[in-house]
């Protein structure tokens, strides 16, 4: 069977047996028949995290038809190299970034929110297949741990996260997407994603506890849910855990 050269770069290896990681290997194709994108993906890598591809040193997007004895390196996205549009292989994105995310992710969801960025949690009762409908039609980047999800030909704009600690999630996310000039914390409903906006006491004095209308004089409330917000004794712990964040995204 004819075989093409593949080299795959940085965390791109993380997909990879380590037979095959950091070092150029032979990997089989229908000569001229199967695209660089299916074959990509044949190897375990979602689309969705590769930037760059290469072809004997030439520039190709996922249609290309890989041919026998072609030299192929993929590239994952690289904050210190600028991707010229001729390179690009899917549109650009403009901030602010948004983005949805599967039924596995809830904790994620609110620390994406608690930092003011828009963010959709899907619970379980909404499909897969659902998922990247809404991905696709509202341009959002969708992360998930699951390979299958983000390889789904009307998934755009993806990322798979690689653990499963809700906070190193968070500042993967962060670095991934250069998010720390979109940070706007206490900004949008941990509960919902609608955004926060003042509200006077005396017209939620209603919906207080008794020792909440005692102690409190500021308050947020949710435009979508009606969701009430205060500086109770949860905000210093989650006041430190956006700076912890903040501050290690900066390192």
């Amino acid at each position: 069977m004819p075989h093409a050269y593949f080299r795959f770069y940085a965390d791109l290896n993380d997909f990879l047996p380590p037979r095959l990681q950091q070092r150029s290997f032979l990997y089989p194709v229908y000569d001229g028949t199967q695209s660089v994108k299916h074959l990509i993906e044949s190897l375990g890598i979602p689309h969705t995290e590769v930037e760059l591809i290469l072809a004997g040193g030439q520039v190709i997007d996922f249609h290309y038809l890989v041919q026998a004895g072609d030299r192929i390196t993929v590239y994952p996205p690289f904050a210190t190299i600028d991707v010229s549009p001729a390179g690009r292989l899917r549109p650009a994105l403009t901030p602010p970034h948004r983005f949805i995310l599967d039924n596995h992710l809830g904790k994620l969801a609110r620390y994406l929110r608690l930092l003011g960025l828009d963010t959709l949690y899907a619970d379980n009762h909404v499909p897969d297949v659902e998922l990247a409908h809404i991905a696709q039609d509202e341009q959002r980047i969708l992360l998930s741990r699951d390979r299958g999800l983000l390889m789904r030909g009307n998934v755009t704009y993806g990322y798979c996260l690689r653990t499963k600690d809700s906070f190193q999630q968070l500042i993967a996310v962060l670095h991934r997407f250069q998010l720390l000039d979109e940070v706007a914390p206490w900004t949008r409903c941990l509960r919902c994603n609608g955004l926060l906006v003042p509200v006077d006491k005396e017209t939620i004095r209603h919906r207080l506890e008794p020792k909440t209308k005692l102690y409190f004089e500021k308050f947020h409330m949710c435009c979508d849910c009606r969701q009430i917000y205060w500086q109770g004794s949860h905000y210093p712990r989650l006041q430190a855990l956006i700076e912890r964040a903040l501050s290690t995204a900066n390192e």
